[in-house]
């Protein structure tokens, strides 16, 4: 049985970080990609940051580079975000994603349609305060 679980979200002061984590089983992860996505109310899904689970190639959104780190654990089968930084802009529901592999990391972040053979989580709130 396929399971992808968030966890970290929070509540944070602007210039605050948090790590939010993200558990994929039941999953080859070798042949996925896992990225994170975010979601604010009235605004479009965003591609934060994707990473290639084999080979760790990375992709990141323009705005979060420099400020996130993304990262994986292959014993712990765990994918992070390490987010520091934080703004109120970056307040939004956090999802995780597991998506069946072949693509550069950017194009799974950036694709404007569905992800095909994908397994989302159920997303894990953040909000960041002024």
């Amino acid at each position: 049985q396929v399971q992808v679980v968030e966890s970290g979200g929070g509540s944070v002061q602007a210039g605050g970080s948090l790590r939010l984590s993200c558990t994929a089983s039941g999953l080859p992860l070798d042949d996925y990609a896992l990225g994170w996505f975010r979601q604010a109310p009235g605004k479009e899904r965003e591609g934060v940051s994707c990473i290639l689970w084999s080979g760790g190639e990375t992709y990141y959104a323009d705005s979060v580079k420099g400020r996130f780190t993304v990262s994986r654990d292959n014993a712990k089968k765990t994918l992070y975000l390490q987010m520091d930084g934080l703004t109120p802009e970056d307040t939004a529901m956090y999802y995780c994603v597991a998506v069946l592999g072949g693509w550069p990391a950017r194009d799974y972040c950036t694709a404007s349609t569905q992800l095909p053979n994908s397994y989302w989580g159920q997303g894990t709130q953040v909000t960041v305060s002024p």
